[in-house]
């Protein structure tokens, strides 16, 4: 079965090298991410919503990486 090619499923499904100056803005999205998980896990009772916080927030961080990478 042919595909015809979708600009956007390829660049979804590609390699992105870093370009100049985004591993700097990964590191500063990384870095207040890491801050915000600190405070849920001092303030947050141990929980599984607390749990779920620090996965949408990993999940936050890697959006937001894929979106420097990808556009």
């Amino acid at each position: 079965m042919a595909h015809m090619a979708n600009p956007q499923i390829e660049n979804n499904f590609s390699y992105h090298a870093p370009k100049e100056g985004q591993p700097e803005k990964y590191e500063t999205i990384r870095s207040k991410a890491k801050e915000l998980a600190y405070l849920i896990d001092q303030e947050c009772p141990k929980s599984r919503e607390a749990s779920v916080a620090m996965t949408k927030l990993e999940e936050a961080v890697f959006w937001a990486n894929a979106s420097v990478a990808r556009n």
